[in-house]
């Protein structure tokens, strides 16, 4: 997390790492150049979302005079500064990626281009209205849609879903971040083998699922529970086809537990947590809708 003073603004950086950014609170605006002289700049406020091109110049600068801004990114760095082992080299070497970053005017354009559940842009104006599509895969009529920005490596989605609903749990490997966006519930959380622990959220948490424990995410709020994940490339676990096995039903060789495999105390659980808002579970149609296409029990 980093915040700019009330007219403020950050040292010019560059580094051979990927880097995905979320504003939190105020209004700024980002330059970006390359060696070559090609440069562009975009203005953010609460809720953007954008990558930095990789080993491009940036400068984020706060155009309030009043107020200061606040923004969380996620990168890659860690592998890549342990690989080089070289501090200097991940920041100061002079190498454009043209094929990255050309000095393209329309670059930080939001765009609205959907390939499936990609929306093909390297920048959203505010993750917390954007329309998303609807993904039955998960569970609970829930949307969902994804993001790969400024060609690189990293990825991340938003996914929603309805009051008094939950997902369907499921693992992966690690490296996601996932962050709040509105709604209020709980996640669980374990290990193969142990029984799942209870973590609360809120709008503006954050829930790192460590590497390869299940999770499931459990909406007990008056609005629909929305997150945003960034993810680097070791969370999919991946199957001979390339699909992620964090998608696919356990009954099947992969990662997702279906409804009707869950512990019966995961329902119980959450009905108990909708007691006190006077909410009773709507996933009645969800456990419905699962059935039909429920693929059998492995012998």
């Amino acid at each position: 997390v980093c915040m700019i003073p009330a007219g403020g603004k950050l040292a010019p950086q560059r580094q051979l790492f990927e880097e995905m950014i979320m504003i939190l609170d105020g209004k700024g605006s980002t330059r970006v150049w390359n060696d070559a002289g090609h440069e562009v700049t975009f203005e953010w406020g609460p809720g953007s979302m954008f990558a930095i091109p990789l080993n491009t110049w940036h400068q984020h600068y706060n155009l309030s005079g009043l107020e200061p801004a606040k923004f969380v990114s996620s990168t890659n760095s860690p592998p890549v500064i342990n690989l080089y082992d070289d501090v200097d080299f991940v920041f100061n070497t002079p190498r454009d990626f043209p094929n990255c970053f050309n000095g393209e005017q329309d670059y930080f354009a939001a765009k609205k281009e959907t390939k499936g559940l990609l929306l093909d842009t390297n920048f959203v104006p505010d993750v917390t209205t954007l329309p998303l599509i609807s993904a039955a895969e998960r569970g609970a009529g829930g949307g969902h849609i994804r993001f790969s920005m400024a060609k690189g490596s990293m990825n991340s989605h938003i996914s929603e879903f309805p009051v008094a609903t939950y997902k369907k749990g499921h693992r992966h490997g690690p490296g996601a971040h996932v962050i709040i966006l509105s709604g209020e519930g709980y996640s669980l959380m374990w290990p193969e083998g142990e029984e799942p622990r209870r973590y609360e959220w809120k709008t503006g948490s954050l829930i790192i699922p460590p590497n390869l424990w299940f999770h499931q995410h459990f909406n007990t709020g008056s609005t629909p529970g929305r997150y945003l994940a960034f993810k680097h490339e070791t969370v999919s676990i991946r199957n001979a086809q390339g699909v992620p096995k964090a998608w696919i039903s356990r009954r099947i060789g992969g990662d997702q537990i279906d409804y009707a495999d869950e512990k019966p105390m995961i329902r119980q659980l959450f009905a108990d947590a909708l007691t006190g808002s006077g909410v009773s579970p709507a996933m009645d149609a969800a456990y419905e809708t699962e059935l039909a296409s429920l693929p059998p029990l492995p012998v």
